[in-house]
This record gives C-alpha cells, sequence and structure tokens, in this order.
C-alpha cells in the first residue's frame, strides 16, 4: 500500500489518471445529496372586466390593453417558477372568482397553463359590474375547497364598478384567509378611455362617464339593482370615462387583509415580491452528483492530457538543442 501511495506521489499523471476513473465510476454510481426546499402553491387570478381592456400599458415599445400586458407579464413569471410549483389561473368578474381548474404542477402542464392564459378574454366575463371587494369573500371560499392551500396573486387595475359609496362597501375588518396574497397593480396613472366592444371583440366606442356614476336615489346593495347602471356609449371624447390604476385603493384594500400590493410594470419585481409569500409545504428532495462528476472527470483527463503534452514538447526542444 506505501509503494502504490509512493509511486502515486512520484507520478502525478498517474494520479490524475486514478482520480479521473473515479470520478467516472462515481458518476456512473451517481450519488445524490438530500435536501429540502420551500414548495409554492398558486393561484393567478386575472381581472377580465371591461376596464382591463384599457389601453394604456407599453410593451415592446407597441402600446397595449391592461389584459395583454397581465398575460404577457404572467407569461414571464411563469417561466421563472420552480418544478414542482402547482398553479391555478383564475377569471375575476362581477362579485366572483372563477378557476379554470385546481392548482397543477407547472413543469409537466407548462404548455397547459400557458394555452389557459392565452385564452383569457374579457368576453368570458359573467357580469357588467366591478365589485373587487366582494369577490375576496368568495375568493376565499373558492380556495378552502382546493385540495390543497394556494397563495393568492389577484392582477386588477382596481376599478370598482359601480363606484363604492357607503352602502355598497363591504366590512373586511373581519375578513380571514387574505394573510400573505398580493395585489399586482396594472394600469397607468395617467389612464386611458376604456374601448367597449361587441360579442364579436370589434369597437364599437367608449364607455360614457355616466356608466360610472351611482344612479340618484338608489342605494345598489343588491344583485338585482347591481346590473341596471347606464352603459351607454361616449356621445364624444369629453363623456368619456377616464379610467387608471386605483393605486390608492389597492394598497388601502391589501392592508385590511394582511396582503401586500405592489405595482405590476416589472415581472422581475413580482417575483421578488411572490418570495416573501409562504410556502405551502417544505419538500425532502435529492440533488443528483452525475454532472459534478462527469464535469471534474473531465477536467483531470484535460489536466493530465496536457501535462503529457508539455513534456513532449519539452523533450522535443532539448533533442532539437542538441542537434
Amino acid at each position: 500500500m506505501k509503494l502504490i501511495i509512493k509511486k502515486l506521489k512520484d507520478d502525478k499523471n498517474l494520479l490524475m489518471l486514478l482520480l479521473a476513473v473515479l470520478s467516472i465510476a462515481a458518476a456512473i454510481a451517481n450519488p445524490s445529496i438530500p435536501f429540502k426546499r420551500d414548495i409554492y402553491n398558486y393561484i393567478f387570478v386575472v381581472d377580465i372586466s371591461q376596464s382591463m381592456n384599457t389601453e394604456d400599458m407599453m410593451y415592446n415599445n407597441k402600446k397595449i390593453s391592461r389584459l395583454d400586458f397581465t398575460k404577457a407579464t404572467l407569461r414571464t413569471v411563469l417561466e421563472q417558477l420552480p418544478c414542482k410549483t402547482k398553479v391555478s389561473i383564475g377569471m375575476f368578474a362581477g362579485v366572483s372568482v372563477a378557476a379554470t381548474y385546481t392548482p397543477i404542477e407547472i413543469c409537466r402542464n407548462f404548455s397547459a397553463i400557458n394555452t389557459t392564459i392565452d385564452h383569457l378574454d374579457w368576453r368570458s366575463t359573467w357580469s357588467g359590474n366591478t365589485r373587487i371587494r366582494e369577490s375576496l369573500v368568495n375568493l376565499a371560499r373558492l380556495i378552502r375547497s382546493f385540495p390543497e392551500s394556494a397563495q393568492v396573486i389577484y392582477f386588477t387595475d382596481g376599478e370598482e364598478a359601480p363606484k363604492l359609496h357607503v352602502f355598497n362597501t363591504r366590512d373586511l375588518t373581519q375578513f380571514q384567509g387574505g394573510n400573505d396574497w398580493l395585489f399586482v397593480g396594472i394600469g397607468s396613472d395617467d389612464g386611458a378611455p376604456i374601448p367597449k366592444y361587441d360579442s364579436h371583440n370589434q369597437l364599437i366606442g367608449y364607455w360614457a362617464i355616466d356608466s360610472f356614476a351611482l344612479q340618484p336615489g338608489i342605494a345598489q346593495i343588491s344583485e338585482s339593482n347591481i346590473g341596471t347602471r347606464n352603459d351607454s356609449v361616449a356621445i364624444g371624447e369629453s363623456d368619456r370615462y377616464i379610467s387608471k390604476l386605483n393605486e390608492e385603493y389597492l394598497v388601502s384594500i391589501s392592508k385590511e387583509i394582511n396582503g401586500s400590493y405592489i405595482k405590476g410594470d416589472s415581472a422581475a419585481n413580482i417575483l421578488l415580491e411572490m418570495k416573501k409569500q409562504k410556502a405551502a409545504w417544505r419538500d425532502q428532495s435529492n440533488l443528483p452528483l452525475r454532472n459534478f462528476f462527469t464535469f471534474l472527470a473531465l477536467i483531470l483527463f484535460s489536466i493530465r492530457f496536457f501535462s503529457i503534452t508539455k513534456i513532449k514538447k519539452i523533450l522535443t526542444k532539448k533533442m532539437y538543442a542538441k542537434i
């Protein structure tokens, strides 16, 4: 044994060759290191009400609607999520949120999830109103029906329609289930008119100011009268309702339910904020070391080959020098 050790010390090339062979053997055996990591479940809720058709967002130097900007941002966010993360896509309109499916594993279902995002459309709405506060209670109820809990990422411009007043503002002081929910604000501070489309998605005008005004003498607190607001088209530019991102309202409502808010103009910032949310569970995984040992063997072989080549060059130079 001592002779072998001495031989290896004296012959560095032999030592490199032995280590390379051992590395290849280790790569074939493919050992692994156990480690734990946080696993997250998400439901990405997208506001598909008509105010999200407002074209006041820039993407690739082109002005697009809030809904299209949300879809592009959502695709970018999903690309960064690790495997084993489970995702559901939800749609918000009226007073409720509908989930397209319960959270599914992102890597195995990446194509299906992206197809769902592609098909998000304002024409899927089941109500002409937008009542974000009311939707939170229904959203919490929806999540409780899932096999596993999920964190909420809520994309919206914060536009309540009809406007809130003392009779139709739900009290959220006793609301439970909103901890760590993240509201993502979509829209600009300057705002733009809300386009009005027909069922074939053809522009027929813009929503009028009267469409968002409360009816005189009517306290809109029930489903029976909440859908009776004016839905006429604006006569001229001065008559158009200008929709803006209501950040102040979204910040306020997020604080009421112990959630958080971020402006949705950067997918990277959204991902950073998502990391602050609590994980669904911790998963025991194994980190395979095959690639590491394969790379190590390649380096050792390269060092040995370089050493032999270098020695040959030195010997060749000495021989020519003697000649």
